[in-house]
């Protein structure tokens, strides 16, 4: 039986999902890290690589591993998968005769008192540097790996200068580049799936098309905004910076239990009802609501988004009204009570009697079918990114089938799963093909907590789970928003905007709309899941009541530097002040420092403590910053006093080493 540890152990290799049986995550151009636990017996030296095989099968250079902190006897090094497609890693083991050799040699020739065995210890050199050197191609260093045997081989010298010549920078460089590895071991090959790379980055807005162009006058029935109408408003947003577009469900509504505004159970003959009660006889998942236009003009829409390179997103709702065609149809697709009724969705205490959920386990296949058929419809009319609403309340099995069915002949398409519930099962739809997922964010405003998912995010999860920071949602209002007023906006867009890749907001946001339904709730009042809703974005503008400059200038510096829009280096710097909050992201040479005050009420002061060795600079170093939120420069050290108002500056947004301006300032 082969055992189950090589030669030389590698234990504990990361990032592996599942064991291994479901790949780990990345981007094409991400740059992740591969660890291992590797060692072995005795005191002789180890070494360790890992190799990157490509789509093809094709390996990569290896890239040599380095202990990450002296005597843990975990190896690490970063490796960047370069194309879209599916890869396998190997880390490598080995024995290092020659590290192991100088080792012995540094210690043995200086202190040595029996001539004999100094000869011998040269002699043993010269014959590894002889056998390294068979390995390192001859215009690589393979002169100065022989010039140093030859050198240990040497009686003129003295046994000390023999030593020396052979150290070298000239050989130990070559030997660098092409070790002498003895007693290969290698782990399992261990799957990682690289995506494009919207999966991980990029800034959504999302809009009802129904509010835009819509006409609400008090008396006179209200008109509905359409396609053409919402594709007005597309410049506008794309002029914000956003590259994703999301639409809530496009599809013909119910009129069985419609709701009306704020949720009444009363609607009057002219309300709209809740896009997500889909379905009627005009169609259901696979048609347009009439309201809002044809599928040419749905079409229409894509291809204006398209000319101002965004994508949209569109909503995937797995649920029907009552009037949905698949009740009639597909029967058995539904949970039956005693009575024969179907059983309405419930998440108690809230009560959707205008929808009905499905009941999978009936014709779990059949299921599968028609949803891939779905999807690969709209996939047909431009849409490549799905929003997923309320994946956890279906099985994890059946979003495997279905994202396997796309990506299987699709592997650009993107799921955002939509899944605020327990831990266990947003990680596993990660791991199961979400691309990406909804989080905590809304209800992370504290500094500690903030701090603490920030580090899961990037460390724990971030192999599988791909964050999406939502600012704001058509259901949620935090208390935070509510009570804050525009600083707090100004806060969480600043927070969502530079602590992860991919950020979004619901229109509004820039408004700074934050009237609940009532005290205690985090519904809007006058939601728009229930009405109309047109905004005089115009007069807004004119008026100053707007954050949209401060939105247009973070998804410009995020646009400009890579540091913000990956995923798992950020690192959080010390403030004595518990409502300021310091972090520094890094993506090669570039390094963004972000300072926020988390207060929105009040000024508050801080000294900010910088791990200067994280940034690359010396301890004692000052170097000069810009604050790309207000184009000032700074020199900063080791230690920086700072002050942020509510209002006026809610943070410092500073690049090390700074290049030309971006210009602009939050309040422009």
């Amino acid at each position: 039986m082969k055992p189950l540890i090589g030669r030389i152990p590698v234990l504990d290799v990361q990032p592996l999902v599942d064991c291994g049986r479901r790949p780990a995550k990345a981007v094409s151009g991400e740059s992740f890290q591969v660890t291992a636990t590797v060692f072995r017996e005795g005191h002789d030296a180890v070494a360790a690589n890992v190799v990157l095989l490509d789509p093809g099968g094709r390996p990569g250079p290896w890239t040599p591993m380095r202990e990450l902190a002296p005597g843990t006897d975990r190896w690490g090094a970063e490796v960047t998968p370069t194309e879209e497609g599916r890869w396998t890693y190997t880390v490598e083991a080995w024995s290092d005769p020659v590290a192991t050799w100088r080792h012995a040699a540094r210690i043995k020739i200086p202190a040595a008192t029996d001539e004999h065995d100094v000869a011998l210890v040269l002699t043993e050199g010269a014959d590894l540097y002889e056998r390294a050197a068979a390995g390192v191609p001859k215009a690589d260093g393979r002169e100065a790996v022989l010039a140093a045997a030859d050198a240990l081989r040497d009686e003129s010298l003295a046994a000390a200068d023999r030593l020396a010549a052979a150290l070298s920078p000239a050989a130990d460089a070559a030997l660098a580049r092409h070790p002498l590895r003895d007693l290969v071991t290698a782990s399992r090959p261990a799957p990682v799936l690289v995506e494009r790379r919207r999966a991980l980055y990029g800034s959504w807005y999302e809009l009802f098309p129904r509010s835009e162009g819509a006409v609400v006058k008090k008396g006179e029935p209200p008109v509905s905004g359409t396609f053409r109408t919402a594709a007005e408003r597309l410049p506008a947003v794309a002029a914000m910076g956003f590259d994703v577009v999301y639409l809530p469900p496009v599809h013909p509504i119910g009129t069985t239990y419609r709701k009306g505004p704020n949720n009444s159970l009363e609607p009057g003959p002219d309300d709209v009802g809740v896009p997500w009660a889909i379905g009627s006889p005009d169609g259901g998942h696979d048609a347009i609501h009439p309201d809002l236009g044809t599928i040419e003009d749905f079409d229409h829409f894509v291809e204006t988004a398209r000319a101002l390179r965004m994508e949209i997103a569109l909503d995937f709702a797995l649920q029907c009204s009552p009037d949905h065609p698949w009740v009639t149809r597909h029967p058995e697709w539904f949970h039956h009570r005693a009575d024969g009724s179907i059983a309405y969705a419930e998440n108690p205490p809230k009560k959707y009697q205008d929808i009905y959920p499905i009941a999978f386990d009936s014709d779990l296949r059949g299921l599968v079918r028609e949803t891939t058929r779905v999807l690969r419809y709209w996939m047909a009319h431009g849409v490549r990114i799905f929003r997923v609403d309320n994946p956890h309340t279906k099985p994890v099995v059946f979003w495997e089938k279905v994202i396997a069915n796309i990506n299987r002949t699709d592997p650009d398409v993107i799921f955002l799963a939509e899944a605020f519930t327990r831990p266990a099962m947003m990680r596993t739809l990660g791991a199961i093909g979400f691309q990406q997922s909804y989080t905590y964010f809304t209800w992370r405003n504290g500094k500690q907590e903030l701090t603490d998912y920030l580090i899961e995010l990037s460390r724990e999860t971030a192999a599988y789970m791909r964050p999406n920071f939502f600012v704001n949602t058509p259901d949620i209002l935090h208390a935070y928003l509510q009570q804050g007023g525009r600083p707090a906006f100004e806060v969480r867009a600043v927070l969502a905007a530079t602590m992860a890749p991919s950020w979004g907001v619901y229109a509004g946001y820039e408004l700074c709309e934050n009237t609940p339904a009532k005290p205690g709730s985090e519904e809007y009042l006058d939601s728009e899941k229930y009405e109309l809703r047109p905004r005089d974005w115009e007069a807004a503008e004119r008026e100053g009541r707007t954050i949209a400059p401060l939105i247009t200038l973070l998804n410009r510096i995020r646009r400009r530097h890579p540091a913000l829009q990956q995923l798992r280096d950020i690192h959080f710097h010390h403030a004595d002040n518990d409502a300021v909050i310091a972090y520094s992201k890094r993506a090669g040479t570039d390094i963004v420092l972000v300072v926020v005050n988390l207060d929105p009420h009040h000024t508050q002061e801080a000294t900010v403590s910088l791990d200067m060795e994280r940034l690359g600079l010396e301890p004692h170093e000052t170097v000069p910053v810009r604050d790309e939120l207000t184009g000032e420069t700074y020199h900063w050290g080791s230690s920086n006093y700072v002050r942020l108002e509510p209002g006026v500056t809610p943070a410092h947004i500073v690049v090390l080493r700074p290049s030309p301006p971006i210009g602009g300032s939050p309040t422009s």
